[in-house]
Formats: structure tokens, C-alpha cells, sequence
């Protein structure tokens, strides 16, 4: 087929008046497109152009097809809410002696702006499936503006939306040779092409092989698509065992006779599809937090191209990235200035657009304009006179207070309004006696707020959790959970759930090994040593316990004090260093140390599956995979897109005090992995517990 030039015609009123010309004019968009199946044509099929909003989609135009697939259709200007328009294309035939099939509807998501020439075919169906996984109903797309901008924005990602053929970030070094996301895309598509070309009982079969676990059916193809985009672990090897039976190795040949290529060799655990991103000075990420457009920060803790090991470091900066995965920041240094220097956990947002972050190796906290990057505090940060050691996790309070903790002091500090000249240390102890009454913690590391303004905090070198009310820290409270817990998040509910890195023991010699690790040996060597060679040691030692007795479980803390658990997805949660509440109020959980992401039921009955309990398991036991390494931190944004940050890459280097020269720079990792549309989406900035839309 040949596609006409082109054109947009600006249609005006034209009103003359004494060399005067006024009048209102109005644009109107020619779309040109295609319809195509494994690189034919569809012919017949009715083409309909939405546009949508938070409201119900709203209808555009509509045509049909000519018997080479090809189409127009126009917009016109004026409508005052811009919303996402998309392209969806019903029946139409494969060839001139084929019947109407009316098992096809394919997909093109296009976004605010559209381009002036599209393909809507299978890849465009799928990645449309998949990235509005959480906004898609019967077909229709609706939802927050902010998640379905975020959404329509990655499908370019995934195929370019005028050719049809793969996008060029699925495709890149990061992508095509390094997961299997490519293969898995191209093996749908070739599943899809086979119902499509009208292969007898194809479309049947694959609508049966799709079905939901409750039983629902789909009846054309995209909503086939859309089941396994919700549904990824839901009959993994059925899928791929259709897809072997419909697209056999011909005879005499090696490969199967697919549009796409490469294809999966083997059935995945879940067809879920991520893509990995990379830039903007991303290195060994400690926190990271999604702001309130959908822009993913990072805590990087080291800088890109430096020699660091956990005895030697060179401290990185801040990124930011686009709901696109596209680099915002400098490329090595990411943002920097105002005290930034190896950023740890803590990273919040406030509401008057600031992003407070903590650091490890400066020991200050640090503040950045969320619009610009540039530094909003002093070039040396706040370090309270000096008082201040490596500080970790930090909030934003719902009425503006800032509060963050002290790993290193055991200490909590308060910073009323986010007024720096109003804050104030708390927990800290004179003579090992506390001074601010019952409050005392031990290498506090996480930090959260619920419904009722009570302040939670993790204590890393214990198994304890610390709850006080933020108005009166002198009446905290502890909790028992797993051996150093470090992530906590809160659910709707008012539920605290804690990651605890090592969990429980099975046998007690374990326990009083580990606490020897963190609190003998660092004690004993504290006299002789820096801070930060005390620091580089408990570390190492973690890092070895990690390693030595592999586990690490999930606790609850109800509002009331009970507490729950520990859940560890029999066994696929190991080393959980982040925690993620979804808007179902299900929990996201990265593992470290077995580089998987695991779902766990939330508290909410109506949002998990019937006989499913809170704290089991939704995601295979396998977890989600796909370009993860050591991880750490996990959010969710706007779209339902999950966001996981690799932390380690070459760890025998890194706990090395001389590593290899050819290896000494690759310690940290440098990669982030989303996963699309997995998740129920949330508001972000986290200002508080999980809010859903």
C-alpha cells in the first residue's frame, strides 16, 4: 500500500474590516493509517477514533477500511479538556475470499497530540493492552488523566505507532538481547496473527486459553490481550502451548513460520512485559519516590564510572525520570549540590514542590526544587551543627512536617513545617538512657505515618518497630516483627507493612549469631575505626548474613497493635528491601537477594481472589521477573505501572577493598525495570498512607 502525503488544512471564517482581519479558525487533522495482520492487510474493518478523559470516551469519527487496509480520518480543534485519543479497528476481512471475522478489534493508543500517519495491527494491540491494562473496560478507555497520559506516553516504547513495527526502547541494548519481554511481545503477536488470518478454532482456542480465573471469556481479541495483561501468571503454559501447536517448525526447517521474531523457546512464569531504563546519573539506587506527575526520583548512592566498593565510595546524586523511562537528570552526576552526596532511602516530596533527601556519606539532609533539580539548601546541606551520621529513610508529613531518621546515631529528627530552623533531634540517649522519655530506636532506618498521625519507624539493627504519636514522642511504643526490618508502608486501612531483611530465624543460634554480627563486633572495633570503615563493616556483615541464611519475611501491624505474619510467599521472599502498596491496598514486594518482585494480598476481601488470604501470594512463586538484579526500591504510579530500581550488579567486587581493575566499576547497578500495568494505580506524591484514585 501507499500512503498519501499528509496534509492539515486550517479551515478559518475570514472577517474584513478596515484592514483588519478577525475571526475565530479552527484546525483539522488528517489522520492516514493502516490495518494489518503479519504484515497484510485487513480490509472492511470499521475504524473508530476516541478520544478520552476521566470521563467516558467520546467519539470522534469513524470509516472503514479499504480492501488494502488503508484509511482517513479527521480531527477537529476545540475540544477544552485534551484528553488521550486512541484508534480501534472491528471485523474486516484478510483477503478477498475470507469471511468478515468478527473476532478482531485491534488497538492503537496515540495520546494527546497524534501522529498524522498510524498502523493499528497486533504489536499496537498488545502494547495498547498492556499499558492501559488498568483503564481499559469492555473496550473503552477511561481513567485518572494523569495515569492515562502516562500510559498512552509508553507505547511508542514498545511499537512505533506509524509503522506498526517494534519501538526502539524494546529494541535497544538494554531491552532486546538482555530480558525476554521482545520475545514474549513477539510471541503474542504471532498468537494473535494466527486468530486474526482466520485460521479455523484458532480465535476459540485462544479465547479459552485467556480466560479469566473467575470464568469471564473474552470475545475478541483485544479484550484476549487484556485478560493476560491482567491476568500474566494465569495460564502461562497453556498460552505458550497454543502458540507451539499453532505455529509448528514447518518440515525441513528450524524455525516457525512467525511475523515476528525472535520468539520465546520456553513458556515464561507470567506474561507480564517491562522494559529496562537507564541514564540520568542511575547508579547502586537506594530510595526512590514518584512525584506528583508521574516522574520517577532516585537515590543514587554512588556515582556512575566511579571505583566504589562498600569500603571506599563515591557518592552520586539525585535522578529523575519521565513516566516514560526517559532521563531527566545529568547523565553521571544526576542533580547535585546543596549537600547532595550518596543520598540513602529518604526521598519525599512536599507540597509546595520540594524534594527533601537524605544522605549517607555527607550525613545531611538536602533539598531540591521537584521542578528543576537545582538545590534549595546551603552547599554543605543541613547537618544540625554536625550532629547528624548517615541518614536514611524520610517523610512528609499530611500537615507538612518533615521527619527523617538517623541509622547511624539512632536518632529521629523533626523538622516542624519543613522549617529547618525549627528542627529539633529526638531518641537520642545520654548515659544509654533515653531523653525523650519511653522513645528509643536502633539503626532506624524506614520511616511512615498513618490516619492517625502516629510516626512508624524500622529499626534495622533489631527486630523491632517504633510507633509514637507525632504529636508526643515520648509515648512510643514497640512492636516484635522479623530481624532488621527496614522498608515499612502504610495501607488505606491504617495497616503498617514491614520488610524484615533477614525475617525469622528457624533456629535461635541464628539470631544470636546475627546479633552478634551487628551489635559485638561494630561495638568492639568502633575505637579504632572511622565512621564510615564502622559503617563499610556493618554493611559487609549484613551483606554476609544475607547471604549465609537466605530468607527475610513480611509483617503486619494492624491500627490496634496486632501483629501479623510473617507472610513470606512460601519461601520467594528473600532479602525484601522495598515495600509498595497498590491502590487495591495489595502489597508489592522487591526481594533482593532473589531479584523478584512478589504481590501479596492486601487486608480488603473484594480486591483479592476468592479463597485468597491477606498475606498470600498473587504472583507466581517465581515472582515477576525480567532485568532484575539486587534490588531495592519499588513503587507504583498513576498507570498501575510498577517501578523497581536494581541496586547491586558485581557484588563480589563491591565487598572487596582492592576488586578487580576491570571490574571495579560496575558494584552498583545502573538499570531500572518497570512492568506495565500491573498494579491498581495510586496519587502520588506519597503524602501519607496509599491513597487510590
Amino acid at each position: 500500500m501507499k500512503y498519501m502525503t499528509l496534509k492539515t488544512l486550517l479551515c478559518a471564517t475570514l472577517v474584513f474590516s478596515v484592514g483588519l482581519v478577525v475571526g475565530p479558525a479552527s484546525a483539522v487533522q488528517r489522520i492516514e493509517g493502516r490495518v494489518a495482520v503479519a504484515g497484510g492487510s485487513i480490509g472492511n474493518a470499521e475504524v473508530t477514533l476516541w478520544e478520552t478523559t476521566s470521563e467516558a470516551p467520546r467519539k470522534i469519527s469513524a470509516t472503514r477500511t479499504s480492501q488494502d487496509g488503508s484509511f482517513e480520518l479527521s480531527i477537529t480543534d476545540g475540544n477544552a479538556e485534551a484528553g488521550v485519543y486512541y484508534l480501534i479497528a472491528m471485523g474486516g476481512v484478510t483477503n478477498e475470499e475470507a469471511e468478515p471475522n468478527p473476532s478482531i478489534t485491534l488497538m492503537t493508543t496515540l495520546g494527546p497530540t497524534p501522529p498524522d500517519r498510524v498502523t493499528i495491527n497486533e504489536l499496537t494491540t498488545i502494547a495498547s493492552a498492556y499499558t492501559t491494562a488498568q483503564f481499559l473496560h469492555d473496550g473503552a478507555l477511561r481513567g485518572n488523566a494523569t495515569g492515562l497520559r502516562i500510559a498512552a506516553g509508553n507505547v511508542p516504547n514498545l511499537v512505533d505507532l506509524e509503522t506498526g513495527a517494534h519501538g526502539p526502547v524494546i529494541v535497544n541494548a538494554l531491552n532486546g538481547p538482555r530480558t525476554t519481554t521482545l520475545a514474549k511481545f513477539n510471541t503474542l503477536g504471532a498468537l494473535l496473527s494466527a486468530c486474526i488470518s482466520g485460521k479455523p478454532r484458532v480465535c476459540e482456542k485462544l479465547f479459552e486459553a485467556t480466560t479469566t480465573p473467575d470464568g469471564s471469556a473474552p470475545s475478541n481479541t483485544l479484550s484476549a490481550m487484556h485478560n493476560i495483561a491482567r491476568f500474566p501468571a494465569h495460564n502461562a503454559t497453556r498460552i505458550f502451548d497454543l502458540f507451539e501447536a499453532l505455529a509448528p517448525v514447518p518440515d525441513g526447517k528450524r524455525y516457525r513460520d512467525v511475523a515476528f521474531i525472535p520468539y520465546l523457546f520456553h513458556a515464561p512464569s507470567a506474561w507480564t512485559l517491562s522494559l529496562v531504563y537507564a541514564g540520568g546519573g542511575f547508579y547502586a539506587v537506594g530510595g526512590a519516590a514518584i512525584d506528583g506527575e508521574g516522574n520517577f526520583w532516585t537515590n543514587n548512592n554512588w556515582m556512575p564510572g566511579s571505583q566504589t566498593t562498600i569500603y571506599q565510595q563515591f557518592g552520586g546524586g539525585e535522578g529523575k525520570f519521565a513516566p516514560n523511562g526517559k532521563p531527566l537528570s545529568p547523565m553521571i552526576t544526576g542533580f547535585n549540590g546543596g549537600g547532595i552526596d550518596s543520598p540513602g532511602w529518604g526521598i519525599a516530596f512536599s507540597s509546595d514542590d520540594k524534594v527533601w533527601v537524605t544522605n549517607l556519606i555527607g550525613r545531611t539532609i538536602s533539598v531540591l526544587d521537584r521542578r528543576t533539580g537545582k538545590a534549595l539548601s546551603p552547599e554543605g546541606g543541613y547537618n544540625f551543627d554536625g550532629k547528624l551520621g548517615q541518614m536514611q529513610g524520610v517523610l512528609v508529613a499530611p500537615n507538612g512536617d518533615v521527619w527523617t531518621v538517623d541509622n547511624e546515631n539512632n536518632q529521629i529528627v523533626h523538622i516542624p513545617g519543613g522549617d529547618i530552623s525549627k528542627g529539633r533531634i529526638l531518641g537520642r540517649t545520654v548515659e544509654g538512657k533515653p531523653v525523650d522519655g519511653t522513645l528509643q530506636v536502633k539503626g532506624p532506618f524506614g520511616i511512615a505515618i498513618d490516619q492517625q498521625d502516629r510516626i512508624w519507624i524500622t529499626n534495622s539493627a533489631s527486630n523491632t518497630v517504633t510507633r509514637f504519636p507525632a504529636s508526643n514522642p515520648g509515648q512510643a511504643e514497640e512492636f516484635e516483627v522479623g530481624f532488621s526490618p527496614h522498608a515499612i508502608a502504610i495501607d488505606s486501612k491504617g495497616n503498617a507493612w514491614i520488610g524484615n531483611l533477614i525475617g525469622h530465624p528457624k533456629v535461635r543460634e541464628k539470631l544470636a549469631l546475627i546479633k552478634q554480627k551487628f551489635e559485638g563486633e561494630i561495638e568492639a572495633r568502633k575505637g579504632s575505626m572511622t565512621p564510615d570503615d564502622v559503617a563499610a563493616n556493618m554493611w559487609a556483615d549484613l551483606w554476609e548474613i544475607i547471604n549465609e541464611y537466605p530468607g527475610g519475611d513480611i509483617s503486619m501491624i494492624t491500627p490496634d497493635g496486632k501483629v501479623h505474619g510473617p507472610f513470606n510467599a512460601d519461601g520467594a521472599i528473600t532479602g525484601p528491601w522495598g515495600i509498595a502498596i497498590d491502590g487495591n491496598d495489595n502489597v508489592w514486594v522487591a526481594s533482593s537477594t532473589s531479584s523478584s518482585v512478589t504481590q501479596l494480598a492486601g487486608v480488603r476481601p473484594e480486591t483479592r481472589p476468592p479463597g485468597v488470604k491477606t498475606g498470600d501470594p498473587l504472583t507466581p512463586h517465581e515472582g515477576y521477573l525480567g532485568g532484575l538484579q539486587v534490588i531495592a526500591p519499588i513503587a507504583v504510579d498513576p498507570a498501575g505501572n510498577v517501578w523497581v530500581g536494581n541496586g547491586f550488579h558485581d557484588t563480589k567486587a563491591g565487598f572487596s577493598k582492592i576488586p578487580p581493575e576491570a571490574r571495579s566499576t560496575q558494584f552498583g547497578a545502573h538499570t531500572i525495570v518497570v512492568f506495565f500495568g500491573v498494579a491498581k494505580p495510586v496519587k502520588p506524591p506519597l503524602i501519607g498512607p496509599v491513597r487510590g484514585f
